[in-house]
């Protein structure tokens, strides 16, 4: 019967967590913060973040491949 209790709070704990990240919860006050009022100071250093590139990896010369 614990045990039935423990998965039930942890179901219904789940849930909220779950409106309150969607935002479902505004209504009642209960609202995460957006995601660019979480932290400032990190947006606010941040110097040129447009240049930053996303690259393929580059597989070694030396290493036969598979």
């Amino acid at each position: 019967m614990k045990l039935r209790l423990v998965l039930i709070a942890l179901l219904a704990a789940n849930a909220g967590y779950w409106l309150w990240t969607r935002g479902d919860l505004a209504g009642f006050g209960l609202a995460p913060a957006a995601l660019d009022e979480r932290e400032p100071q990190r947006m606010a250093r941040q110097i040129h973040p447009e240049w930053v590139q996303i690259r393929k990896e580059a597989k070694p010369s030396g290493t036969p491949a598979p």
